[in-house]
């Protein structure tokens, strides 16, 4: 059976979810630092994603760790990671799990 793009969408999520940040221990969608997850006709995703900081070491390896488990979600043809820094991230953006876990 064909995924939906409602299926798709659940799924980058739940994967989004395991992508860390190598000096946070807290996952990068829960961090609030995805803005936009977008699934096209065609099943590519389109994220809009920002750092907590824009010169984060990190960021080569946060990227390309979430272009690669998206692409091995079941029915996406590609993933476009887009990082932009507007709106700012501030700590006001993560999730309330997140920071009970980081002790805020």
């Amino acid at each position: 059976m064909q995924p939906t793009k409602y299926d798709i969408e659940t799924r980058a999520v739940e994967m989004l979810r395991t992508v860390f940040d190598p000096e946070i221990p807290v996952n990068v969608y829960d961090l609030g630092l995805i803005y936009k997850i977008d699934v096209t006709d065609d099943f590519d995703i389109n994220v809009d994603m920002t750092l907590t900081a824009p010169n984060c070491p990190a960021a080569d390896f946060i990227m390309e760790d979430i272009q690669q488990k998206l692409e091995a979600i079941d029915g996406v043809h590609q993933a476009n990671i887009n990082l932009v820094f507007e709106p700012e991230w501030t700590k006001d953006m993560m999730s309330e799990e997140a920071r009970l876990d980081l002790g805020l």
